[in-house]
């Protein structure tokens, strides 16, 4: 017989036929009994039924073992509450884990504030790091006053270092003529698909390039040296999601190449999350592993696809003109306008049908209403020649699908996933700088997904805002920003729609939610408790809640 852990308390399932519960038993890594006391305590095994009764937890500690049973962990959580591991559904650990260790700068807008500590960020890091310095985080809109730098500016800062910049969105890299030098490109070069080097009328590169295919050829001197730590990286960044109580993670930009570190990792033991897969596309590929892969820790489940960019960097596709104010002007958005696609119509259809016929789920980056629709033409059209019940096809962001949008998808059972943390640290900037109250009032509207029927996850991107499920929940209930702000043009979801996003839901969107997601018989115990009962503060308290302790299968990952 294994060990087990029997939890007394306050107990959320997200488990709609019994959405409270005051005990919960775990044995050998799943959930064995969930309901009153008086069954879970019966559903201990026999020969520990009568220690069981008399168990008394740990004096002022609130768990320990029972005094005739050793194996038997008792946990009383008091003022505490137990919900289901936080989920994911859209992260970019293998990435994260690098762009936040050493191998890069940490300049991001939640890290350094002002436009001047970035400039003194710079030049120290390259006096620091003369033989090639790279930058995470570049945020004009936020670090006011950083208009977007050029090839010469950069030069002059840099000199003969290589100096690589990646904007905090991930879909734009700044760099240097020693660091354009260093990875083979210069005013020939052709663009890869879906991205493109950005040059002057004179053909000339600016030192700014757009979306993967540029930001990958300027990092690759930085991130394949990284490889060799990527276990230990990994380990460590997965350590910082069970500390806000996460227990599952997309992986929005899987690379197989990436593959020997992850099993190096696990046979270390530092897989201390669940990973969900998704291989980054391009023409003419294929998947690297069959649909049928993985296992419960590690699974690919789908594959990542775009259409369009960032609205931080003005290459969303959109049916309105981007304002004409400073922080358009700072990041180089011409007045009037309204964006582009990184894909055409005829480009998204050739790479779902490398994919889709297979069996694979597609998740496809989109923030523009146009570029939506895009999306939304494409998949109606493949599903009518690849027709499938359970598909799960999956848009990722969507800052401006509209009420109208949402309902096209929910009749088509696309499902979406809400960057809700714009509406936090970027909801005054898109009401006063980019959009004006209509288009930004709304932005990543979860009331309107939910009202047309979708089920929906709130994610924050990997590097792009702290991994912080709480405040999504609570910026989901309250569209309020960072200042104050409530935001218009859009309502709040209640507090079980946002729990549901940020567990079964998001659980739902993996293919996973018959492993987690919710505390149901047989699942596994994926567990997180925190410092109060979620459901009985006012939404902007949730953030303020700790976590006191996460579980993996039953084993503590986090907390004493």
């Amino acid at each position: 017989m294994g060990s087990e852990t029997l939890f007394l308390g306050t107990i959320i399932t997200v488990d709609a036929a019994a959405p409270r519960a005051e005990a919960l038993l775990v044995r050998d890594g799943r959930i064995v009994a969930v309901g009153d006391e008086a069954s879970v305590r019966a559903a201990v095994s026999g020969a520990r039924a009568g220690a069981d009764a008399d168990a008394t937890p740990a004096a002022g500690g609130g768990s320990g073992s029972s005094a005739d049973d050793p194996a038997l962990e008792v946990i009383e959580l008091g003022e505490r509450a137990l919900l289901p591991g936080f989920v994911e559904a859209h992260g970019h650990p293998t990435d994260s884990a690098i762009v936040l260790s050493h191998v890069m700068i940490d300049i991001r807008p939640v890290t350094l504030e002002t436009a001047d500590e970035v400039r003194a960020a710079l030049r120290a890091g390259v006096a620091a790091h003369p033989e090639g310095v790279a930058f995470n985080g570049w945020d004009g809109l936020l670090q006011k006053g950083l208009d977007d730098p050029t090839l010469e500016q950069l030069d002059e800062i840099g000199g003969a270092t290589p100096v690589v910049i990646l904007h905090n969105s991930g879909h734009v890299v700044y760099f240097n003529s020693a660091a354009a030098a260093r990875a083979g490109i210069d005013d020939d070069s052709p663009d890869p698909v879906g991205s493109h080097w950005e040059k002057d009328a004179e053909g000339r590169l600016t030192g700014k390039g757009f979306e993967v295919g540029t930001v990958f050829a300027m990092l690759g001197p930085t991130l394949g040296p990284a490889a060799k730590e990527l276990p230990a990286m990994l380990a460590d960044y997965l350590r910082g999601l069970n500390a806000v109580g996460l227990t599952t993670v997309g992986d929005l930009s899987w690379d197989a190449a990436k593959q020997p570190a992850v099993d190096a990792a696990r046979a270390a033991g530092g897989l201390s999350a669940r990973l969900r897969l998704y291989e980054m596309s391009g023409p003419g590929r294929t998947a690297s592993v069959p649909v049928a892969n993985g296992d419960g820790l590690v699974r690919q489940v789908g594959i990542k696809t775009w259409a369009d960019g960032s609205p931080w960097v003005g290459n969303i596709l959109i049916s309105f003109p981007y304002l004409d104010t400073e922080g358009t002007r700072s990041i180089g958005v011409e007045p009037g306008s309204r964006g582009s696609a990184n894909y055409s119509r005829d480009q998204l259809d050739a790479v779902v049908e490398q994919y889709f016929p297979d069996g694979w789920q597609l998740a496809c980056h989109v923030h523009g209403d146009l570029a939506i629709d895009r999306v939304l033409d494409a998949w109606e059209a493949l599903l009518e020649r690849h027709p499938r019940d359970d598909h799960r096809l999956r848009m990722e962001h969507v800052g401006t699908m509209t009420p109208a949008q949402f309902e096209r998808a929910a009749r088509l059972g696309v499902t979406v996933s809400l960057l809700i943390d714009h509406v936090y640290y970027w909801g005054d900037v898109l009401v006063d700088e980019l959009f004006g109250p209509e288009h930004g009032g709304p932005w990543a509207n979860a009331r309107a997904a939910l009202d047309a029927g979708l089920r929906i996850s709130l994610h924050n991107d990997g590097t792009v805002t702290p991994a912080e499920p709480l405040r999504n929940m609570a910026v989901a209930m309250t569209r309020t920003t960072r200042s104050g702000r409530r935001m218009p043009g859009a309502d709040g979801i209640t507090f079980d729609e946002a729990l549901r996003a940020q567990t079964l839901d998001a659980a739902w969107q993996l293919f996973s939610d018959h492993e987690v997601g919710s505390l149901e018989v047989g699942k596994l115990a994926d567990l997180v408790v925190l410092s109060g009962d979620p459901s009985a503060v006012e939404a902007a308290e949730l953030p303020g809640l700790r976590v006191e302790s996460t579980w993996l299968g039953g084993v503590r990952v986090f907390g004493a």
